[in-house]
């Protein structure tokens, strides 16, 4: 038998087996490893788990132990809120029981107050049935109804106490004046000393002194031209009397006589005097004159302490300083009474920006009422109307005139500081046709009514005296008298200040001695 011997296995063979061991081997291996594995983690899962069940057990432990105190804590609450409960329930049916007692109490008393109302409108029909069967048997014995009794009553009471009555009201209106009158002048002359400024009228010619006598003719010119070709540009005349080196301007307006001034200034300075010259100057006279009164509003706002004002009010306003009022000149006059009005505001406790603005404006209508028609009064709200100046401040400066009634204390302020500025000596020139004529009104109102011989006004219409027939008028018709006189001159008549009323009457008992 011939022997098995490995060697004689091909090499092909070897390798397949030797393959298949291999890979045999290493299935086992992979196994064993495997088995291992498994092991080792499913022995930490189980011991993870396990520790996971005990900490599961204590959190549930825990739970439980704080669900019993949560609910031990709730139902102690839950008596606590029950004897509350308990204890507020007592307490309303207490006050139940306590109200339905008052309204017991409150329903009784009702009940015996109408009882006793009832009763005194009986005594009180009984009481009047009373005194008119008492009226009537009065009148049935005196013969008069109850009405001429009280007037009979009334006529004695009068007849025998007017002396009194007169005496009694003498001494309270004398009292009462006296003290009003010396408030009235300690607010008036605080005002005023608060500010002075001097009074200067105005005139309506302005006079230019000339270097020589020759320059009279250049003005003039060849037959006349220059003069006649100067006064249709300007507007204003020019007066060549014999008074030596001197023209005279002559003009009502103001700005057009100091745009004259100033233009014929130049052109005698320039001395070549010609109609193209002339035209010239006037043009440049025009322009600086308008710079003036630029500035003549600037330095009334900054003199005042007002600097909110539109540009253009600022220009009107200047304007008022070729403006005048019976020679007073216009923008000196706002100055006066916007200055006075702020001191009356602060004294009467009023509003003094308003004041003091109403007071500067109130006249600003004058700056333009020679070019537009209308009184300067309706122009001037018209024109503040059209720059928004505020309602407060219009309601103050409209009634300065009376046109419109006085609705603020405000414009009560600047129509006193109007009166003050117009009325205080050489502030105006009045002309003597209507100083007589204010006179000759005043007379023939006093002398108008019955009992009245003879009425004299003095003091430049200051004071009306009346002298009464004693007669006619008793002393307490002589008082209402003296009202009635100051009443009818308050409302019939425009004065500046205020007219004292006297009425006088005399008895007068007269023998000769022979």
């Amino acid at each position: 038998m011939a022997m098995f011997n490995i060697f004689d296995i091909p090499m092909s063979v070897m390798i397949m087996l030797s393959v298949g061991l291999g890979a045999l081997l290493g299935y086992i291996v992979r196994q064993i490893i495997a088995q291992k594995s498994s092991d080792s983690i499913e022995s930490k899962l189980k011991a993870r788990i396990e520790k996971v069940q005990e900490e599961a057990k204590k959190i549930i432990l825990e739970a439980r132990e704080k669900a019993t105190q949560v609910l031990e804590e709730i139902e102690k609450e839950n008596k606590a809120r029950k004897t509350q409960l308990d204890k507020m329930e007592g307490r309303l049916l207490q006050r139940e029981e306590l109200l339905d007692k008052r309204q017991i109490e409150l329903s009784d008393k009702e009940k015996e107050n109408q009882r006793i109302f009832e009763k005194i409108q009986s005594l009180k029909l009984e009481l009047e049935e009373i005194q008119k069967s008492e009226l009537d048997a009065l009148e049935k014995i005196a013969r008069l109804s109850s009405k001429e009794a009280k007037e009979e009553l009334f006529r004695r009471i009068e007849k025998e106490n007017s002396e009194e009555t007169l005496e009694s009201l003498k001494k309270l209106e004398t009292v009462r004046k006296e003290e009003l009158e010396k408030r009235a002048k300690e607010i008036m002359v605080e005002a005023i000393q608060k500010y002075s400024r001097s009074t200067v009228s105005e005139v309506t010619t302005t006079v230019i002194n000339l270097p020589s006598e020759d320059i009279k003719g250049k003005v003039i010119g060849r037959e006349g031209r220059n003069i006649r070709h100067f006064e249709k540009l300007t507007g204003v005349e020019l007066i060549m009397d014999d008074s030596p080196n001197t023209i005279v301007l002559s003009s009502f307006d103001l700005a057009r006589r100091e745009v004259a001034k100033v233009a014929l200034e130049k052109l005698i300075q320039d001395r070549r005097i010609q109609p193209a010259k002339i035209e010239e100057k006037i043009t440049e006279a025009q322009s600086e004159v308008r710079e003036r009164i630029k500035k003549a509003g600037e330095d009334a706002l900054y003199e005042v302490g007002i600097l909110d004002l539109p540009q253009e009010l600022v220009y009107l306003l200047g304007r008022l300083n070729f403006r005048t009022s019976y020679g007073q000149n216009a923008l000196t006059h706002s100055i006066e009474v916007s200055l006075l009005a702020a001191a009356l505001a602060s004294e009467l406790g009023a509003d003094v920006e308003i004041s003091k603005k109403a007071g500067l404006l109130h006249d600003i209508g004058k700056a333009v009422d020679q070019e537009i028609e209308g009184t300067h009064l309706e122009l001037g709200r018209r024109i503040l109307m059209k720059y928004n100046i505020p309602e407060e401040i219009i309601k103050a400066m409209q009634s300065h005139h009376d046109t419109y009634p006085i609705e603020t204390i405000e414009a009560a302020i600047i129509n006193a500081a109007d009166a003050i500025s117009a009325s205080r000596p050489g502030a105006r020139r009045d002309s003597i046709e209507a100083y007589l004529k204010r006179l000759a009104n005043i007379e023939e109102i006093a002398s108008s009514y019955e009992g009245v011989e003879r009425v004299y006004a003095i003091s430049a219409g200051r004071e009306v005296r009346v002298f009464v027939k004693p007669d006619e008028i008793d002393d307490l018709e002589a008082v209402k008298l003296a009202k009635d006189i100051a009443n009818r001159l308050e409302e019939t008549l425009k004065y500046p200040g205020e007219i004292k009323v006297t009425v006088i009457r005399e008895t007068r008992a007269i023998e000769i001695a022979r």
